[in-house]
């Protein structure tokens, strides 16, 4: 039998500290020029330099002989080492570490209206779908000055990249692709297939010179089956503390299934996951089966193939994956803490190496993990643990002086739990599937009661980003309704319904008319929502069934709704955020052009069609990543900005609107009730005391009535933001008369009278 290779309980930092070579790569050329002084330096020069950390990550080419790929190889394991996320995490650490730049930035508490401030308007972006020029990388275009300066006169000032370090697995010496978007990242490395680190810096210093600020993603509740977890399988030092790994003894493998031929694990089923919950080993079934598939994944456990670690013994593990086999939970209360400093390390490197100015948190609602009573889940959503890591998260990105925003489709009470103080930001699941359903049904009752309830709890508006399409499904969860309030009693369409049968009847509705007959060419996605573009989307909700023959008067009416739900996203507080999908008017993929990646149930890859945001390959048919090109209705961005008509002009207004009134970093008062079902109203409260009103009209149908509100001042004149004119006064009941068009809307200013008669005289 091979000799182990190494100490498997000396700490990987403490070996990484005592390697000089590591060291030496690590610092290499970080002090062999002076740095170039700052004007800062010259007027403060007590202030410390900024940091700018340097990755660890060594070009390590070993021979590949045929050997093992196990813990007996020590060039197999070497060669894992130098690619490892936690021995990146560490490097950086000590760079950081002692020093007083650390110290410079406030970051106890989120300041959701600095971030706001920073960057209101974000263009989201997605690596797999974004067509460029001939030979011209993903991050090269992202960092493209002419793409910047389009967006500066549209109003756009964030860049959210979306995840584009190395993602997928390995397997021998080979990396497997990603299995979820990318979102199972295995690396801080930048994946060549889009691009270089010298890219995306420069990609960051084009943003700063226009005014912008570029986002990157951080994964903290799991990773892909990369170096780290290939370590972990081998039991090498700390790596097995980054996971919810429990070893099983061979005398009770018996209770593990088998591993197909080819596979390295396999999804345990509901008989065996109760099997190893009575005999001690794991927690058992938890409070949902995210992506649940039957045959494919019916629990949160897999177990691994049997593999030799670094000391001769041959083990077989049960980890813990939220959601796909290929994406092991991160443990965040192990006590190597491994987990915790690899998920840190990696959000100082994209702020502090890269020049990022906020990250994403993706699903970083499950990092808490418990046993409950007999027979019931495990505690795995809503934890305090969860709140906790994401202090620290949120804590220690505003440290470097950055932001961050969480993308958590959970509970509005959970929602609110984990803004206290953690993310500055919050992806806007609360009224996100209520606006959808409002178009759909000409009707905002259920939008007003969203809002409303989100104001009861406490939420602010302007800590949320409010998005119209990214690369998920529209997501129709409704957990607040569907879970955390299933039995509470709510009043809609003159009915009185528990949570639960609130949920069922909006998922029904939008089941119904957005899929099946009356929307062909969108898809449900498992049980949590409907894959489609917004375009898509709109077509079904107007009864448009074939897209490949929709007329100029059905596209107008597409525009008119898609710039409505700008509005709704944009004329109110917090961030508004879109994609290129919405820039240039995408279409769904016809599903038998993705039918491999669609195979096993992700439908979501209908709504990633390829685009050309800046019309520099007209004649592509695909993206770099092969995703096939989508229709678009709307065109390039350079068309669309000589077109006063198109949708990029008609939303340079609207964010014209919103950046002059300050309409994102004010106050929501009121969403009051309406004279008309499809009227949406919302009083906003401005910093300088004055009342904004936005309203929309989410129906077919022109529309006139009574806007009122206790927060309206009698006497107060109303002008119209757009057309600059008086459009009305507020009368002694707090109300003013208005009209609206199909699928139209305005934002109003209410100017007090007595103001008025001081600056008359």
């Amino acid at each position: 039998m091979r000799e182990p290779i190494v100490n498997e309980h000396t700490s990987d930092a403490n070996s990484l500290a005592d390697d000089p070579g590591t060291q030496e790569t690590s610092l290499e050329g970080a002090a062999s020029e002076p740095a170039e002084i700052t004007f800062d330096e010259q007027f403060y020069p007590a202030r410390p330099k900024a940091l700018r950390p340097i990755a660890r990550r060594r070009q390590f080419f070993a021979a590949r002989p045929s050997l093992e790929f196990d813990g007996l190889n020590s060039t197999y394991v070497d060669w894992l080492r130098n690619q490892s996320m936690l021995g990146d995490a560490n490097t950086m650490a000590r760079q950081l570490s002692g020093q007083a730049s650390m110290w410079q930035n406030s970051y106890a508490r989120p300041n959701p209206r600095a971030a706001v401030e920073r960057a209101p308007v974000w263009f989201t972006a997605y690596p797999l779908s974004f067509i460029t020029q001939d030979g011209q990388s993903f991050l090269s275009a992202l960092g493209d000055p002419e793409l910047w300066e389009a967006f500066r006169e549209i109003g756009i000032r964030g860049l959210h990249t979306g995840p584009v370090k190395l993602a997928g697995g390995i397997r021998g010496w080979s990396q497997t692709p990603s299995v979820d978007g990318h979102f199972d990242r295995i690396s801080m490395a930048i994946d060549p297939a889009f691009g270089t680190e010298e890219e995306f810096r420069e990609m960051c210093e084009v943003a700063a010179d226009r005014g912008g600020t570029v986002i990157d993603d951080i994964v903290p509740g799991h990773t892909g089956k990369g170096a780290d977890f290939r370590l972990a399988e081998m039991n090498f030092r700390d790596y097995p503390g980054i996971y919810h790994m429990v070893d099983i003894p061979e005398e009770d493998w018996h209770l593990l299934p088998d591993v197909p031929e080819g596979e390295d694990s396999v999804n345990i089923s509901p008989d065996a996951e109760q099997a190893l919950q009575k005999a001690g080993y794991i927690i058992g079934r938890l409070q949902r089966v995210i992506f649940y598939e039957p045959g494919v994944k019916e629990t949160n456990w897999s177990a691994t193939k049997a593999i030799i670690d670094t000391t001769g013994k041959t083990r077989r593990w049960v980890y813990l994956h939220y959601f796909k086999a290929g994406q092991p939970s991160i443990n965040w209360l192990d006590p190597t803490f491994a987990g915790m400093r690899l998920v840190v390390g990696d959000a100082l490197h994209s702020l502090l190496d890269l020049g990022t100015g906020a990250l994403r948190l993706d699903a970083n609602g499950f990092l808490g993990v418990e046993k409950s009573a007999e027979e019931e889940p495990g505690w795995s959503e809503g934890h305090p643990l969860s709140e906790a890591a994401n202090q620290l998260i949120g804590s220690m990105i505003r440290k470097v002086g950055g932001f961050s925003f969480q993308e958590l489709n959970l509970t509005i009470d959970d929602i609110k739990a984990q803004s206290e103080s953690g993310p500055d930001l919050s992806y806007d699941f609360i009224t996100r599937p209520a606006y959808h359903y409002a178009l759909v049904t000409a009707d905002t009752e259920f939008l007003r009661l969203t809002l409303r309830l989100a104001m009861e709890i406490g939420v602010d508006q302007a800590s949320l980003v409010h998005a119209l399409q990214n690369h998920d499904e529209l997501t129709y969860e409704l957990l607040h309704f569907a879970a955390g309030h299933r039995d509470d009693v709510f009043e809609l369409g003159g009915e009185e319904l528990t949570g639960a049968e609130v949920a069922e009847k909006v998922q029904d509705t939008l089941r119904e008319r957005l899929t099946g007959e009356n929307g062909p060419y969108n898809a449900l996605f498992t049980t949590n929502g409907i894959a489609c573009t917004t375009v898509s989307f709109i077509m079904a909700a107007l009864g448009i069934k074939e897209p490949s023959s929709i007329t100029k008067e059905e596209e107008a009416r597409v525009l008119d709704a898609h710039v409505l739900l700008s509005m709704y996203n944009a004329l109110q507080p917090g961030v508004f955020a879109l994609s290129g999908w919405d820039l240039t008017g995408i279409t769904a993929l016809d599903r038998e052009t993705v039918r491999e990646l669609t195979s096993q149930g992700d439908t979501r890859w209908i709504n990633r069609g390829a685009h050309d945001l800046m019309g520099t390959s007209p004649d592509a048919k695909t993206s770099l990543a092969g995703m096939p090109r989508a229709r678009s209705l709307y065109g390039p961005l350079p068309a669309q900005l000589k077109d006063p008509n198109s949708y990029a002009r008609r939303l340079q207004r609207i964010l014209t609107v919103r950046e002059e009134s300050g309409i994102a970093t004010s106050t929501l008062l009121d969403v009051p009730d309406v004279s008309n079902r499809g009227l949406l109203v919302m009083v906003n409260q401005l910093a300088d005391g004055a009342l904004q009103v936005t309203v929309l009209n989410f129906s077919d149908q022109d529309i006139a009535g009574s806007i009122q509100s206790p927060h309206l001042v009698p006497g107060a004149t109303v002008h119209d933001l757009f057309s600059g004119e008086s459009v009305g006064q507020v009368d002694d009941l707090r109300s003013f008369f208005l009209e609206l068009p199909a699928f139209q809307g305005t934002a109003l200013l209410l100017k007090d009278p007595v103001v008025e008669d001081e600056v008359t005289e």
